[in-house]
């Protein structure tokens, strides 16, 4: 599916209001999710309306994280979902009389949600923290590389995108874990160079074979 080529390597998330950024990242990323936690919801969505017309000029997947609703409105590829957020199967539901229907990406953080998301049919998983992160407020326990790599296995088919403390160092080890894409905001957003950057991360997917 063309989708799964756009998913693979680095998933690029814009958490701020600027549109260079987010030029930037789409040079090495195909996908790019809008996930702007402090701003207001208009605010939100007229982000996510200019990144519409941005990831459709590039060809790339744009993500409307949490919000359902927001994602058909400005017609997103996909809807990233939390555990706190509406529940898969509500989504499902939901998108089955859209005129659009975006994809599901899921975050899980252990074996149990892994499971969970991947029989409840969601299109991808965001799994972890992997490492230590500084994104969240408050994060749930680090799974580290063997957390990740088993996750992959019990995924199955369903693409897994690394999160969590991911650096463009670390990017190789996850990758060599079967993941499908790797999640850098911190470490690829405020870099002094955030391309060179994102496409330490994109690359280190680019020489790994795609899981089976």
């Amino acid at each position: 599916m063309e989708w799964r080529r756009k998913l693979r390597g680095f998933y690029a998330v814009l958490d701020r209001d600027d549109p260079a950024l987010a030029r930037t990242l789409l040079t090495a990323a195909r996908v790019l999710q809008v996930r702007l936690k402090a701003a207001r919801e208009k605010d939100v969505n007229a982000v996510a309306r200019w990144a519409r017309r941005l990831c459709d000029e590039r060809g790339a997947l744009l993500v409307v994280n949490d919000d359902l609703d927001m994602a058909l409105e400005v017609g997103a590829d996909a809807v990233h979902l939390g555990q706190d957020d509406l529940p898969l199967a509500e989504a499902r539901a939901r998108i089955r009389t859209a005129a659009r229907r975006p994809l599901i990406g899921i975050s899980t953080h252990n074996a149990g949600q892994v499971a969970a998301a991947a029989a409840g049919g969601a299109d991808y998983l965001g799994f972890g923290p992997v490492y230590a992160t500084a994104t969240k407020r408050n994060p749930d326990p680090v799974q580290g590389l063997a957390g990740l790599a088993a996750a992959v296995r019990a995924a199955g088919p369903v693409p897994v995108v690394a999160i969590g403390g991911i650096t463009p160092e670390r990017a190789v080890e996850v990758a060599a874990t079967g993941a499908w894409a790797a999640c850098a905001i911190a470490a690829v957003n405020g870099a002094p160079d955030p391309l060179a950057a994102a496409r330490r991360v994109a690359e280190a997917f680019a020489g790994a074979g795609p899981r089976a």
